[in-house]
């Protein structure tokens, strides 16, 4: 699989699969979860209020994932995955790179490609973005998927920057 790390708009982005930081609710919110809302209309949102209503009447556990439609937004699905909060005093990585293992597992389910990551946890739940990077680009690269190609599309230059300096990140594996 190649990794590719670019600076833009998740929301412009186009691939087969965007993955929608998300909230347990799954209806919408801050950051990248209310952009995707936003940019993909009513249909994404009425997707997740049905996922609510049937399959997941409590929400999306933190680390998993589940796919939508993909509305207006220019791909075919959404993988949405609940991060997790970060916490000094506590170690959530595992959580936070099952949000990775599980969306790219999604993604194969889907005969998914091309998939767009954000920075998973590192905006409003606060994980420092030097180790969310760390933590995202070292679980991509060493996944078990069918998927070709992951670009980590990324807001601001500081998190560009951060993702490039992230050790462990392989261009393309075996």
């Amino acid at each position: 699989m190649r990794i590719d790390l670019i600076r833009g708009d998740i929301t412009a982005f186009t691939a087969d699969a965007i993955v929608n930081a998300a909230n347990h609710t799954l209806l919408g919110g801050g950051g990248v979860d209310g952009a995707i809302h936003r940019a993909g209309g009513p249909e994404i949102l009425a997707e997740c209020r049905h996922l609510r209503e049937t399959t997941l009447p409590d929400g999306l556990p933190t680390g998993d994932a589940v796919a939508t439609i993909a509305g207006r937004l220019p791909a075919r699905w959404v993988i949405h995955t609940v991060g997790p909060v970060w916490a000094k005093a506590t170690d959530h990585s595992g959580l936070l790179a099952s949000c990775y293992r599980r969306c790219l597992a999604v993604a194969d389910e889907l005969s998914a490609r091309t998939i767009a990551f954000p920075a998973v946890s590192a905006g409003v739940y606060g994980w420092p973005m030097d180790d969310a990077a760390r933590i995202a680009v070292s679980t991509v690269a060493a996944a078990n998927t069918d998927v070709e190609l992951a670009t980590f599309v990324l807001f601001s230059a500081d998190a560009l920057a951060a993702f490039e300096a992230a050790p462990g990140r392989a261009t393309e594996r075996p």
